[in-house]
């Protein structure tokens, strides 16, 4: 496509220079029919071409608004992995003691290579490992053990392996286990 050689620059996104192009003209048509209506400009243009300018500025800032995401081109997709997680330790239903209790997480990357960097160039079997407690974010490693504290209380834990950007693959690598921390 050929940009415009606007603010945007040429070569900028579509979606963009729409936006810009939009705003431009609803300036311009509000200045237009700011001056119409108050009799202070374009006496030569009637009235009610003022009030159509001001409908059109009002409309043009609608537009910009929400055209955009309509017109805004898809992001690439994330990618896939054939690589699968395990999780070695804690098993299905095991019982911890403590307030908090010391759980060593011990997972296993079947396909996959976990790498000690974080870059946007992804290939489908590198990435790290997140592990989550009940939902929330609790350790994210390059190593296949953690220990993480958890309070007493019945807990899911989850392990994912993302991509090297830290960003889920599409569909997601992820297991599970249920465990128990008793005071």
């Amino acid at each position: 496509m050929i940009g415009w050689p606007l603010a945007d620059g040429a070569g900028s996104p579509l979606d963009q220079g729409v936006t810009s192009l939009l705003f431009i003209g609803a300036l311009l048509l509000g200045w237009v029919a700011v001056a119409r209506i108050r009799g202070r400009g374009f006496a030569r243009l009637p009235t009610g071409a003022g009030w159509i300018a001001a409908v059109l500025a009002v409309a043009c800032v609608v537009l910009a608004l929400v055209l955009p995401p309509i017109i805004r081109p898809e992001p690439p997709g994330r990618p896939s992995s054939p690589a699968r997680i395990a999780i070695l330790t804690p098993s299905d239903g095991q019982t911890y003691r403590g307030k908090p209790a010391t759980v060593t997480v011990r997972v296993r990357v079947i396909g996959g290579r976990i790498v000690p960097f974080t870059t946007t160039h992804l290939t489908a079997t590198t990435g790290h490992v997140h592990l989550l407690i009940d939902g929330a974010l609790v350790a994210m490693t390059t190593s296949t053990t953690s220990v993480v504290k958890v309070d007493p209380g019945a807990h899911i834990l989850v392990a994912e392996f993302v991509a090297a950007d830290h960003a889920p693959f599409s569909p997601r690598v992820l297991s599970s286990v249920r465990f128990t921390v008793n005071p």
